[in-house]
């Protein structure tokens, strides 16, 4: 028994560790190892057994009593006294699971055989559909195609020709057997899911032909979906009832569809608000004028009062998108004004502007005016 851990330092507990203290390690580590957690992992399930052991012994007071007294000797069948022979039977590790995890690890515990065979809900589907900017906006419909588990019709499900099934002979029904595991001179039980039967609890001699047996069989659906009104991107619609057939009779998933939309070519939006830049001349800008802005629904006509500054913002109400599940409420478009700097004048055009510059002096510059005195001190 030399090459046995000492079953405290399995756990991480101290000697004097009290009941919870041994139970709430043994959890962790439990779930930590569990075959579940880690397929295939053939170091994790030798840990899984060697806590498993530990547990076993530390939480009985008389096993634990014995051990403290006698160490791994006390459960030696070859060494004679201590707590007796080998034991087998540590009580079942299933009750254990069933009540730390809810039976929610395979292979252990009734309940999770009773889950088996009652009615489960089917998976549910992701899909990705693309929709313009506009189609965002105001909402539209799109044909989707997918691929689903659906129950064989052939068969209604049962996965035989003639509909008939039959007891499993292996397991009785319940979908499980029980397993004995010999480790050392200590044996464990635990309960596994049936092999014959898969964890039915039922057989079949006849196979439906359509579905191999199975009760299920892929199906290609089509269907057309609404994707709403101020819809954003990344946002799902959800489809109840559309995804993968329930086993048992259990009710279908649902299909999740993320929707994605494309960027605009100058439109920016944030929230049910459309933001963007419009270019307007220096005599637009300084004169005053009714220019044209794009909008969703084509260009409109705003008019911009004369002295329009470059950056300043103007909104349009009602213009930007319609509002999730209201599309009788919009939001506004917010507009940029960028002053356009001629390039490439000619001889003339310059004369025009110094002249333009002289008579305008510094009396139409409020601002720079004010901005050269703090500089300038004048």
């Amino acid at each position: 028994m030399a090459d046995k851990r000492d079953y405290y330092e399995v756990l991480g507990v101290e000697r004097g560790a009290d009941d919870d203290t041994i139970k709430k390690a043994y959890r962790k580590l439990a779930k930590q190892y569990h075959p579940d957690m880690n397929p295939g992992d053939k170091t994790a399930e030798a840990k899984f057994k060697e806590v498993n052991e530990a547990y076993a012994v530390l939480s009985d007071s008389e096993k634990r009593a014995a051990y403290d007294n006698y160490g791994h000797a006390a459960f030696d069948g070859s060494m004679g006294g201590g707590a007796g022979g080998g034991f087998s039977g540590f009580g079942d590790f299933g009750d254990i699971f069933s009540s730390f995890f809810g039976g929610g690890f395979g292979g252990f515990g009734g309940s999770s055989s009773a889950r088996r065979n009652a009615p489960q809900r089917g998976d549910d589907l992701g899909l990705s559909v693309t929709v313009t900017f506009e189609e965002a906006a105001f909402g539209t419909k799109k044909d989707i195609k997918f691929n689903r588990v659906a129950r064989c019709s052939a068969c209604n499900g049962s996965g035989s020709k003639d509909g008939k099934t039959e007891t499993c002979s292996v397991c009785g029904g319940s979908g499980q057997k029980r397993v004995v595991q010999r480790l050392g001179g200590m044996s464990f039980q635990s309960t596994v899911t049936c092999d014959a039967c898969r964890g039915t609890g039922k057989t079949i001699k006849d196979p439906c032909t359509a579905c191999r047996g199975t009760g299920f069989t892929k199906v290609q659906k089509e269907m057309t979906v609404s994707i709403p009104a101020g819809i954003n991107d990344g946002e799902r619609i959800a489809l109840r009832g559309q995804g993968n057939d329930g086993a048992n009779g259990g009710p279908a998933g649902d299909v999740i569809i993320e929707v994605r939309v494309r960027r605009h070519q100058f439109f920016e939006r944030d929230g049910v608000d459309l933001y963007c830049d419009v270019p307007v001349t220096v005599t637009d800008a300084i004169l005053g004028a009714e220019i044209e802005v794009p909008t969703l629904e084509g260009n409109k006509k705003y008019k911009i009062p004369e002295g329009t500054q470059p950056g300043t913002r103007f909104t349009m109400k009602q213009c930007g998108v319609c509002y999730l599940n209201n599309s009788s409420r919009r939001g506004d478009l917010i507009f940029t004004v960028n002053v356009e700097i001629p390039k490439g004048l000619s001889t003339k055009q310059k004369d025009l502007m110094k002249q333009f510059s002289e008579a305008c002096g510094d009396s139409n510059y409020i601002k720079r005016t004010s901005f050269i005195r703090k500089i300038f001190g004048k």
